[in-house]
């Protein structure tokens, strides 16, 4: 586990190698297309939250829906053994 940990660290970018990296981005895009790239990376990660928070919510309710139906499954089951003993006694 350590040395998983310890080579990411060692790989990781340092200072010096994020602003080379800075400088090639801004040298690629220029000075007036930075800020609309900026803006379709945001609008991305808005979008993929969006999702991700509708399957959720998706996922929660099919289970909600599949515990409720099991319930009822349950109570139908109960009434029918219920009304069997009753039928039995008689």
């Amino acid at each position: 586990m350590f040395s998983i940990i310890s080579s990411i660290i060692l790989w990781a970018p340092g200072p010096g190698e994020l602003l080379i990296i800075a400088v090639i981005i801004l040298f690629l895009f220029g000075g007036r297309k930075l800020p609309e790239l900026m803006r379709g990376i945001g609008k991305g990660i808005r979008e993929f939250n969006a999702a991700k928070a509708n399957v959720r919510t998706e996922v929660e309710e099919g289970l909600r829906a599949e515990d409720r139906k099991a319930a009822e499954q349950k109570k139908m089951d109960d009434s029918q053994q219920a009304e069997k003993k009753d039928s039995s006694q008689e």
